[in-house]
């Protein structure tokens, strides 16, 4: 898929940006194509490949958001009480697909596991990483405003919501 300049892409690991330029950069003698990317949530630019495949993707769809408000709406799942160590390994892995959906189960068990203990400094930091990351893609997509969205998750989760 080939963007333009301005269009919002998500950068796997980053969230949402915005390309402002698309240059040409001379590496060993060959030239390659770079997206110039803006992260929207903290203004850092990022450089990937035109030609990466897990580079960047475009925003989801209406039927993705409504696949992953779905997918939070489900509490009928195992929580993994393992160690947090182990837990943040796999967490993490999901989130640097840059899948929504994998970020959104993410997010899910965090909420279901802050119902039941205090979540740690580290639990609550991912917790709040992967909402961001949900709000603004889910937004920028759909045309809500970002409080509206983080709504709609505040509200499956209304009983553990008091971060």
């Amino acid at each position: 898929m080939e963007f333009q300049i301005g269009d919002y892409v998500v950068c796997p690991g980053h969230g949402v940006g915005q390309i402002s330029n698309i240059e040409t950069k001379t590496l060993s003698g060959v030239d390659k194509s770079f997206y110039i990317i803006k992260i929207i949530t903290n203004g850092m630019t990022i450089m990937v490949p035109t030609d990466s495949k897990d580079g960047v993707r475009g925003l989801v769809s209406g039927n993705e958001i409504q696949e992953v408000f779905t997918l939070l709406a489900n509490h009928d799942v195992k929580v993994d009480n393992s160690t947090w160590n182990r837990r943040h390994r796999e967490y993490l892995a999901k989130v640097k697909t840059g899948s929504l959906k994998e970020i959104a189960d993410v997010l899910r068990q965090l909420l279901l596991l802050k119902i039941s203990k205090k979540l740690s400094f580290g639990e609550k930091k991912m917790l709040e990483q992967c909402k961001e990351l949900l709000v603004k893609e889910i937004s920028l997509s759909s045309g809500e405003a970002e409080k509206e969205v983080s709504g709609k998750i505040d509200t499956f989760y209304s009983s553990s919501i008091d971060a």
